[in-house]
């Protein structure tokens, strides 16, 4: 009797370390943004983003003609980076041709993060049957190159908005969910998941509540490097014709469409290309940055565990 009622007193305090892992999280972000690698791939982050959310307030129209067709800037009218293959200003059709792209990014993020989180945390939990059933299955679309596998979606449909999302989320899925796999593997080994599965607690409100929140680090890492591949898929599949419909601004179908006057004015193909270029360094340096600092926690921790261990040994001494 006495055995039971000190079990059911400590599962209470065991629940509570995810909230402490959640702290732990804010550490590694702050950590991450004190180093220069963290602070120079926020800088040029936040830099592209701002060019990507604020460009659109520009009162120019990027459909608007502006003067002859690959002009450069010392002509009148072309603008500070001349004109593109229809004449219209470079400058004002990179201001606005970065929102869409970056907003179909964004949904594509989350669906690759959060359909391949789920995946993975399953995969490591239910272990049998179910773990082999979804790893091999991640596997095979693994053995798929992503941009033909999001093309391989698109052919089906057309490019839809909608079909881009899921294509470019799914194709990157995997990726995401091997990494969280590996990660929750010893989360859902640990005392306090073991501890509210004997009592009864859902298979959805424990991985949830439980085992989630102690990934946080991991996910926040694959945030950062699945937006960052999101971008160029997108890109990509707009310079083949997928993205947004002309005369709409696009940094992918800028690339495309002014790539036969890079000698006349190269600014059609360069800005567009230099902001994509941007992007991804900034947020993959970040991300780098912030798996050091978890490395660095972790190490942290380690230290201070063993410590305890050790004081704990000699005083039982």
């Amino acid at each position: 009797m006495s055995n039971k009622v000190s079990t059911a007193t400590k599962a209470p305090a065991s629940a509570k370390v995810p909230s402490r892992k959640s702290n732990a999280a804010l550490r590694v972000l702050r950590a991450a943004l004190r180093t220069w690698r963290g602070r120079i791939g926020a800088g040029i982050a936040l830099f592209v983003l701002a060019i990507v959310f604020l460009g659109p307030l520009s009162p120019a129209s990027p459909t608007d003609f502006a003067a002859a067709p690959f002009s450069d800037s010392s002509v009148e009218g072309a603008g500070l980076l001349g004109t593109d293959v229809l004449g219209r200003g470079v400058l004002d059709r990179v201001l606005h041709g970065g929102l869409n792209l970056m907003l179909l990014a964004f949904a594509a993020t989350v669906v690759a993060v959060g359909s391949g989180a789920i995946i993975g945390v399953i995969a490591a939990y239910r272990r049998g049957f179910v773990e082999n059933l979804l790893m091999r299955g991640v596997d095979m679309v693994l053995a798929i190159p992503q941009l033909v596998f999001a093309l391989l979606l698109l052919s089906l449909v057309g490019p839809q908005w909608w079909l881009l999302i899921l294509a470019v989320g799914l194709s990157q899925a995997p990726q995401t969910a091997r990494v969280v796999y590996g990660a929750a593997q010893s989360v859902t080994e640990k005392d306090f998941v073991k501890a509210v599965a004997v009592w009864g607690v859902p298979t959805r409100l424990i991985l949830a509540r439980h085992v989630l929140p102690n990934l946080t680090t991991p996910l926040m890492v694959e945030l950062g490097l699945r937006l960052s591949y999101s971008i160029v898929l997108i890109a990509g599949l707009s310079f083949l014709g997928f993205g947004a419909p002309p005369p709409s601004p696009d940094w992918g179908v800028m690339v495309n469409e002014n790539r036969i006057g890079l000698a006349s004015n190269a600014w059609g193909v360069l800005a567009p290309a230099l902001l994509l270029a941007l992007l991804a360094v900034g947020t993959n340096t970040f991300a780098d940055a912030i798996a050091r600092a978890n490395l660095g926690e972790n190490r942290g921790e380690e230290a201070v565990l063993n410590a305890s261990i050790s004081a704990t040994s000699k005083g039982s001494k």
